[in-house]
């Protein structure tokens, strides 16, 4: 069962939404409409509508932090019970390996090639909602069993972890980084496209998680002076842009292995976004226009895992045939956002009928 609308943190429902709606809705059909238009312009849009090949950062590389780091600021609210010792923390961890469990499956359904039926052809850790597993776990670890003290001390010591190993034992090129060798020898056959690293970047997808939830439990805890609040989420955003920035004179921000500047520049920008929201939602009380939203974000997974599976785009075509002769090169656009529209109308009637698939 859900929280009650009415008593959740409404700029968390928004901004997850909003990291929703640039997967599913608004970049593909921009891309799709860019594409034909073939401009500086239209190029220049389009490059920040997709991944850094290496070194650098892009608009489009924070969509995955941003994830993380939703999914750990709504951490000390649904923790709350346990991390205060109303509730048993045995329970919060039958409750965290549930959701690890259910995580990973759904990251092997997205990218994982479970649907195909040929465990030759799996890939085991591959997602970003298996990246979200890793960080909600550790993350849940630091909450459950550190005060504040503790949880900074086991942040650093990740971020250590990570980035001794990286500096002495190789470099940060796509072949000599030590974070792809760990890949290939611990998920061997089973692993994904190698440009990607997910086994000792787990450590610090439990950063970004953790960053999130000192977020959200800033928030939570000085939500009488929201003002004050929006201005400190701000404050710390800059000082950690400026800090992922100064690490990354010695270790490249590079979204794709997660380093340790990278971790620090992304979540960075994920605080400004919640400090914006936070400002324009909460404390402002400006919803027109932003609410709609919500229909992604109070059914994230489904969204998600929608968006990401399931294509509607033959009923698209279906109802929309007839315009391919008056769209020309500009019909695949229509279909993308047929696509959109057919997703969103889903995803709001679940929204008006008050179900909220939680996992």
């Amino acid at each position: 069962m859900s929280v009650p609308i009415n008593k959740r943190l409404a700029s968390l429902d928004i901004l997850r939404g909003f990291d929703l709606f640039l997967l599913v809705g608004l970049q593909p059909v921009v891309w799709a409409i860019l594409s034909q238009l073939g401009t500086p312009g239209a190029d220049a849009v389009m490059y920040q509508l997709d991944h850094e090949v290496w070194e650098g950062f892009r608009c489009w590389d924070l969509v995955m932090p941003l994830f993380l780091f939703m999914c750990g600021a709504a951490m000390p609210f649904s923790l709350s019970p346990y991390i205060s010792g109303r509730e048993p923390r045995s329970r919060a961890w039958r409750k965290v390996g549930r959701r690890f469990v259910v995580l990973f499956v759904l990251g092997m359904v997205v990218q994982g090639n479970l649907l195909s039926l040929q465990p030759g052809e799996f890939k085991l850790y591959t997602n970003t909602l298996q990246a979200i597993a890793a960080g909600y776990v550790i993350a849940a670890a630091l909450l459950l069993h550190c005060r504040l003290r503790g949880q900074i001390v086991g942040v650093v010591l990740l971020l250590l972890a990570y980035w001794l190993p990286m500096t002495l034992w190789g470099d940060y090129s796509p072949e000599g980084n030590l974070a792809n060798r760990i890949d290939a020898w611990v998920l061997g056959r089973f692993r994904g496209d190698p440009s990607y690293t997910w086994v000792l970047s787990s450590l610090t997808f439990g950063v970004t998680t953790m960053l999130g939830a000192w977020a959200g439990q800033y928030v939570r805890s000085h939500r009488e002076q929201p003002g004050r609040t929006a201005l400190v989420l701000l404050l710390i955003g800059l000082a950690l842009i400026a800090a992922g920035r100064l690490w990354g004179l010695q270790e490249p921000i590079i979204k794709r292995i997660w380093t340790c500047s990278m971790t620090l520049y992304s979540a960075g920008w994920c605080w400004v976004l919640l400090a914006l929201f936070y400002y324009l939602v909460d404390v402002k009380g400006y919803h027109r226009g932003l609410d709609w939203l919500k229909v992604y974000g109070m059914n994230a997974i489904t969204a998600y895992m929608l968006g990401e599976v399931v294509s509607f785009r033959s009923i698209a075509r279906s109802l929309l045939y007839g315009f391919e002769p008056l769209c020309g090169p500009y019909y695949e656009a229509l279909i993308t956002a047929g696509n959109f529209a057919l997703l969103y109308g889903l995803l709001y009637v679940l929204y008006k009928a008050r179900v909220f698939i939680k996992i």
